[in-house]
């Protein structure tokens, strides 16, 4: 396998992340490949890159996008003031699935966070995924915490 880059996503990676997240076998999604480019997509795209505390970003191999996840870093009080990152909406495309990219992007993710002085990085996985959380706990990440989620 070539060497993996991960980026800054463009507008133009649209269609792969919805389609990344539209083909999610876990979730019971809303998304559309098709309308990556509608209105929806880009203002929230734009949001995110206009925003200095979220990173979208994709995964690639030969110029070839292969996984995307997004960044959020949030001020706290807890941890003296500390900063946080949220690792979100990581996915691998199955083809690429077994292969180290997902632990790549999860080095990146904690090396950006260590960047921007975080002093924890956080993530939830939904409780389908067995195979994700015993992925997650070999990378270190403890399940300390439960979620909770309301659809508005």
């Amino acid at each position: 396998m070539s060497d993996l880059t991960i980026r800054n996503a463009t507008v133009d990676d649209l269609p792969f992340i919805v389609g990344l997240i539209a083909h999610d076998t876990v979730l019971d999604l809303i998304d559309d490949p098709a309308q990556a480019h509608g209105p929806d997509y880009l203002a929230a795209f734009q949001a995110i890159s206009s925003d200095p505390n979220q990173v979208l970003l994709v995964a690639q191999i030969d110029a070839a996008s292969v996984g995307t996840f997004q960044l959020t870093f949030t001020p706290g009080i807890f941890r003296r003031g500390g900063w946080r990152c949220t690792i979100e909406a990581v996915h691998v495309s199955p083809e690429h699935r077994n292969k180290r990219i997902g632990e790549k992007m999860m080095a990146r993710a904690v090396e950006m966070a260590k960047e921007r002085g975080c002093t924890m990085v956080q993530l939830t996985s939904n409780k389908k995924r067995t195979d994700a959380h015993r992925f997650y706990e070999r990378l270190g990440f403890s399940k300390s915490h439960e979620g909770f989620k309301l659809y508005i």
